[in-house]
């Protein structure tokens, strides 16, 4: 918080707008679940595989990412929830739990670019953000 007022951002945008982020913005996670589900469709060797790529799934997926913040091991749940419900199978998962404290690093540098960039739109929009020309 305190390098995003740094860079310029007013305290009362940032204050708003980090916290909310980390409960709605979370693109990390979403990219992992939607790449997770993928690779369950694609690990299984059980058609169709199509249904892991639907936008039925990513709509899913999204929806249901807003849940995992704080939360160690959540996108597993909610990619198992999600595979159960697109009839894949559900061991290649397993293989996941392998990787997914290194995953979990880049999901959340994801995550906090995320909602640093949405912190400095939001000021930008509010014409609280200084422009290059000012």
């Amino acid at each position: 918080m305190e390098e995003m007022e740094s860079l310029g951002v007013p305290r009362e945008t940032v204050a708003f707008v980090l916290p909310t982020g980390y409960s709605f913005n979370l693109d990390g996670s979403s990219l992992y679940q939607s790449l997770a589900l993928i690779f369950i469709a694609q690990a299984g060797w059980h058609p169709p595989h199509h249904h892991a790529a639907s936008p039925d799934a990513s709509s899913t997926l999204l929806i249901s990412s807003k849940g995992t913040a704080g939360v160690a091991r959540a996108s597993l749940v909610i990619v198992l929830a999600a595979a159960t419900s697109f009839h894949l199978p559900t061991e290649p998962l397993f293989l996941l739990f392998a990787i997914d404290q290194l995953m979990d690093m880049g999901r959340t540098a994801v995550n906090v670019l995320g909602n640093c960039l949405a912190t400095v739109v939001i000021a930008r929009w509010e014409h609280e953000f200084p422009t290059a020309n000012q």
